[in-house]
Parts: C-alpha cells; sequence; structure tokens
C-alpha cells in the first residue's frame, strides 16, 4: 500500500494546485475503512500545501486584476464566494482521481466509463460555475473586468488541469 500512496503522491500534490481541492472537514462515510496512518498523512501535506497555493493564486489574481480600492472591495467577497463553491466541486475531482487509483491495477470497462462520466460532470458543472461567476463579476464591475478574471481564472486552471494530467498514468485494462 505504501507504493501505491508514493506512487500517487505527485498527482495528489498537483491537485493541491487547484484552489481548495480539499474542502476543509470532509466527512468520511461509515462504509470507508480508518485511513492508514500513511493516508493521513498524504492528506495532512495536501491541505498544509492548499493553502498556500490558495495564497499565490489570490496574489497573482489581485496583480493581474488592478482593481481600484472600491472595484476590490466589490470583487473580493464575489471571488471568494467563487472560491468555495470551486472547492466544493474540486472535492468530486479529487474523489474520481483517488477512485481511478484504487481501481488502476483493475480497471474494467464499467469502471473506466464511470469515471469518465464523473470527469466530464465535473467539467460541465466547472464550466457552469465559472460562467456564474463571469455573470455576477459582469454585474459588480463591467464586462471588461469579468472578461479579465475569466481569462486569469481559466488559465490558471487549465495550467492546473495540465499538471494534473500530466502526472496521471494512463489507463489500462486491470489484471
Amino acid at each position: 500500500m505504501n507504493k501505491r500512496i508514493a506512487a500517487w503522491l505527485p498527482v495528489l500534490v498537483f491537485l493541491v494546485c487547484s484552489p481548495a481541492l480539499f474542502a476543509q472537514g470532509t466527512a468520511q462515510s461509515s462504509a470507508t475503512p480508518p485511513a492508514t496512518d500513511s493516508e493521513k498523512n498524504v492528506d495532512e501535506y495536501i491541505n498544509l500545501l492548499r493553502g498556500d497555493v490558495r495564497h499565490q493564486k489570490a496574489e497573482i489574481m489581485g496583480a493581474m486584476m488592478e482593481l481600484s480600492a472600491a472595484d476590490a472591495a466589490k470583487f473580493w467577497p464575489i471571488y471568494n464566494e467563487y472560491d468555495v463553491e470551486l472547492a466544493k466541486l474540486n472535492d468530486m475531482r479529487v474523489a474520481n482521481i483517488k477512485d481511478y487509483a484504487q481501481n488502476y491495477d483493475s480497471m474494467t470497462d464499467a469502471k473506466a466509463d464511470e469515471l469518465v462520466r464523473k470527469a466530464l460532470d465535473y467539467r460541465k458543472q466547472r464550466a457552469e460555475l465559472l460562467a456564474t461567476y463571469y455573470g455576477r463579476v459582469k454585474t459588480a464591475l463591467g464586462s471588461i473586468q469579468a472578461a479579465r478574471f475569466l481569462q486569469v481564472e481559466d488559465q490558471l486552471l487549465l495550467l492546473i488541469d495540465l499538471q494534473i494530467a500530466s502526472q496521471l498514468p494512463i489507463a489500462v485494462k486491470g489484471s
């Protein structure tokens, strides 16, 4: 099990690059066995990195938005709400990647289809979330600032997606 955790650690670390990927206080289902010490350590490491990444992402957004004090007072509450909702969505992504990792060696057609459908659903919901918050920023600050928000956020998300995708091994038929 430790080898599996070590093999998937880079993927999970890159997942942290997504803002608020892990919602704080996520409850485990009663059917889930208790986490091993190694799994707990990985989760704690990811949670520590998450705070740093969120801070860095906010700094990038702030620098790129070039907001006046009045506009910043309107923008940041909206952005913070977006970030919280994105965190909830990203829990889906994390769960799906963990499921992929757990089933990688024994992948079936049915499991592969399930994982892909969940990944596509995540992407759809994330695009809808961006569209919703584009509208909210547009209402508060106008179309140009909203476009800037969308461009910067989309570029950051694409970079994160590329990092995650480059670390995930390509699916193979299970044994």
